[in-house]
């Protein structure tokens, strides 16, 4: 789905007529946010850029983000996920929360007749993908996963190129995305007004083991396995739906992993370096790696390995063509002189190994592509209301949210057990 400025501007201005969904008398399309954190304004920002859109609802278990959330759209604070979900006036929710709420989020909003935006990752274990699948078809709501990388221009173009055949046949693929620093690591800072009268401890413990309150839990989840998967459902799922994305992947059939925690032993259960083999039964591995350690590759490395040619992809795709000819020269110089004069008579030899004897000809060098105008969260959330308008979801489905974050379980659970995951593709789930 290509989307322009123009459509983003547009996008569900003039809304489905469809019985099931209902919309405001200015057609505008009436979102709750459930979950206001720092990714969560960011994404309001985005919504707020688009006029297709309007923000009337906001819930957070700590008053300091829905103040600021209220300062910024004007919302009704509701009390709880619940009361979003009831309000009759709201035909979607985003839903920015912790991941071990998701599931439960999802399928609620969606038997209430919500359509739904989930930042990644769309799970919390591999299993409740199967369930959240079921329950978006059986109520035909439009589910999205907020892995805003798909909607950028750089990897729509790096699809083309892949798509193609410039690459020739693609057998390895790396990825990495790296950060060394405390915030890279998700040690934020705690606003030092929070505490038991401003934050809703229960509110964010929901079904996650009883815990004493405590405020690095609730401010720095990702750091703790009981809310979140720590590097791979954080890191690795933006990377994996961008492979599945570019690949016409669907999930790996094999991960092999290790992760340990080297350097923020006091702040975490989860990882701060991980690696992983990942193989695909389209025909292709993968390289995964990341470390809170050092910074190279901060904002994400991919690169595309085929048989005649490379893709780089960051803030622009890069390719570069293979040049590839053989070279035997000193192999066949152990050889008999003879044999040797012999061996290069042959034009077809020589076309292949000599290649300063051909004739002269212009060939392709590289090649570098830019993205310029909105940034891509804003186009993702432009797909999400024109998904809604059209009833037709965009690439980034329940579908592609299950296998994308079921790599990430994968690897954690290679690395946890320290033996190999295999996918059982019946099921569609982890083979048990």
């Amino acid at each position: 789905m290509q989307i322009s400025r123009r459509d983003l501007m547009k996008a569900g201005v003039a809304m489905s007529a469809a019985p099931q969904v209902a919309h405001a008398a200015n057609d505008r399309i009436q979102v709750g946010v459930i979950g206001t954190g720092a990714r969560s304004h960011e994404l309001m920002q985005a919504l707020l850029q688009l006029p297709s859109a309007h923000i009337t609802a906001v819930v957070d278990a700590y008053t300091g983000r829905v103040e600021r959330a209220v300062s910024r759209t004007k919302a009704k604070v509701h009390k709880d996920y619940k009361a979003v979900l009831a309000d009759p006036s709201i035909d979607a929710v985003v839903i920015a929360t912790p991941d071990h709420w998701h599931k439960t989020m999802v399928i609620e909003a969606v038997r209430a007749g919500k359509d739904v935006y989930c930042e990644k990752p769309l799970t919390f274990r591999a299993e409740e993908g199967v369930e959240i699948q079921r329950a978006v078809k059986e109520s035909g709501r439009i589910l999205q996963v907020g892995s805003q990388g798909v909607s950028s221009l750089v990897q729509q173009k790096a699809k083309e190129i892949i798509q193609s055949g410039k690459l020739g046949q693609i057998t390895c693929i790396r990825a990495a995305y790296n950060r060394n620093s405390a915030g890279g690591a998700w040690i934020y800072p705690i606003p030092p007004d929070a505490s038991p009268s401003t934050v809703n401890w229960d509110m964010f413990l929901g079904s996650a083991p009883k815990q004493p309150f405590n405020l690095e839990r609730f401010f720095r989840w990702r750091c703790y396995q009981d809310y979140s998967g720590g590097i791979s459902t954080d890191l690795f799922v933006h990377l994996c739906t961008t492979i599945h994305y570019l690949m016409n992947a669907k999930v790996p059939s094999k991960v092999v992993a290790m992760g340990q925690l080297y350097r923020w032993k006091g702040s975490r259960d989860v990882p701060d370096t991980i690696n992983a083999v990942v193989e695909y039964p389209e025909g292709f591995a993968v390289n995964l790696s990341s470390t809170f350690n050092n910074e190279h590759s901060s904002e994400g490395s991919f690169q595309i390995l085929g048989t005649e040619g490379t893709l780089t992809i960051g803030d622009a795709v890069s390719y570069f063509p293979e040049d590839v000819h053989e070279d035997n020269a000193w192999i066949v110089a152990s050889w008999p002189e003879a044999l040797e004069r012999a061996y290069y008579q042959d034009a077809k030899i020589r076309e292949s190994e000599m290649p300063g004897t051909r004739q002269p000809r212009i060939k392709e060098g590289m090649l570098q592509y830019r993205q310029e105008g909105v940034e891509s969260t804003v186009a993702h959330m432009g797909h999400w209301l024109e998904s809604i308008r059209s009833r037709q979801p965009y690439w980034e489905d329940a579908a592609a949210g299950h296998h994308a974050a079921a790599v990430a379980h994968m690897v954690n659970r290679s690395a946890r057990t320290q033996r190999m995951v295999e996918w059982d593709f019946n099921a569609d789930s982890i083979k048990t």
